[in-house]
């Protein structure tokens, strides 16, 4: 008895980390409504358990940003995500703000899409801020993973200054922040780019805190 006793318990010790680890890595989309989430919903809907962005009969006339209403600083994102239509950027966003009377927002964004033949899927861009890409991945091993995915696995890592970007198995961003101005916490945010009739699908979205 005291032998089974004492197994039963070693076996629970050892659930604990895995219990605690599940309870932290949040489900931050439902798959069935925009809880916890704002932004011009003419633009968003739900669609197969997808975040849908854009639309295939109308030009998207401006940037439009679907954001979390809770900031998050040190995290692990993944989710997965696929173009549709004419246009060919999106992106994720996260240490980002809003900015006040505006439809923009301001801060990191995880690209997705084209610039011309080239992928940018993976790229490191700062959003109306420095309006750059800071870091972008290798262009030829971003393009075999588009040829083999209808929606693609994509995962950001931010740990205080450090940020890792990875598209499925393809590590496309290694980026320390210099700066010291640059907030280091902010909203997530799905995007489509103003430009040609597209749709941007987002699913299975999860943050885990670090």
């Amino acid at each position: 008895m005291k032998i089974s006793l004492l197994l039963t318990i070693c076996l629970f010790t050892l659930s604990i980390p895995s219990l605690a680890a599940a309870e932290n890595d949040d489900l931050l989309f439902d798959g069935n409504s925009f809880a916890g989430w704002e932004g011009n919903l003419d633009w968003f809907r739900v669609e197969k358990e997808s975040v849908v962005a854009g639309r295939l009969d109308q030009e998207i006339p401006r940037n439009e940003f679907l954001c979390t209403e809770q900031e998050f600083a040190d995290f692990e994102l993944t989710l997965e995500a696929k173009l549709v239509g004419d246009g060919k950027n999106a992106g994720i966003q996260f240490r980002s703000k809003r900015i006040p009377d505006h439809h923009e927002v301001i801060g990191y964004q995880c690209d997705m899409g084209w610039a011309g033949d080239k992928p940018i899927w993976g790229s490191l861009y700062d959003e109306s801020r420095r309006r750059t890409f800071l870091a972008e991945g290798n262009a030829d091993k971003v393009r075999e993973v588009l040829k083999k995915r209808d929606f693609i696995p994509l995962k950001i890592r931010a740990q205080g200054k450090h940020i890792q970007i990875w598209v499925d198995e393809v590590k496309t961003v290694d980026y320390h922040e210099e700066n010291d101005n640059i907030p280091q916490s902010g909203i997530i945010g799905l995007q489509i780019h103003a430009g040609p009739k597209c749709e941007a699908w987002y699913r299975n979205i999860r943050l885990k805190k670090l």
